[in-house]
């Protein structure tokens, strides 16, 4: 057993955990996140992707050890002041989803496409950046729609942010 404090959320969280245990059972389980999915357990599906210091993780190859002092933030944490993201509005708006068992983990790596590469991406990068994550539903066209639609709003925020 090892210690953890791990700021999820905003709120930091303080516990002990087996050695062993994954980031996406810590959250889904310890910390009752379970927007966070389980898919493959083999980081094929992209189900579980977070934020861990401000980067895209799948909590699936994580271990919550190595996130003792790290800032994790999950979908459940991506909204604000209760009004949704920009990009969990896009895909909504845009039909980025059908069973949305992926949506929480495309819009965790939507969002991190948008914070390292900028709100202007063309279709092309959108699915190159999507690779690592996987939709049995949708063929990903509206995904893509939704996550070009997101990037846009999101860069308006950014503007508005640096104003």
């Amino acid at each position: 057993m090892s210690k953890v404090e791990i700021e999820v959320n905003g709120r930091l969280t303080v516990g002990d955990v087996e050695d062993r245990l994954l980031l996406v059972d810590y959250l889904r389980e310890d910390r009752g996140l379970t927007g966070t999915h389980v898919g493959c357990d083999t980081s094929q599906c992209g189900a579980c992707v977070v934020h861990v210091d401000g980067q895209a993780v799948k909590a699936c190859t994580m271990l919550a050890v190595q996130a003792d002092g790290s800032v994790v933030k999950t979908i459940e944490g991506l909204a604000g002041d209760g009004e949704l993201h920009p990009m969990q509005v896009a895909f909504h708006e845009h039909h980025g989803l059908q069973c949305g068992f992926c949506t929480p983990g495309m819009i965790m790596s939507a969002v991190d496409m948008v914070n390292r590469l900028g709100p202007r991406l063309d279709e092309k990068t959108i699915r190159s950046e999507l690779e690592g994550n996987i939709c049995r539903c949708t063929g990903y066209h509206n995904i893509v729609k939704s996550i070009a639609a997101g990037a846009r709003a999101m860069g308006k925020g950014m503007k508005k942010a640096a104003e």
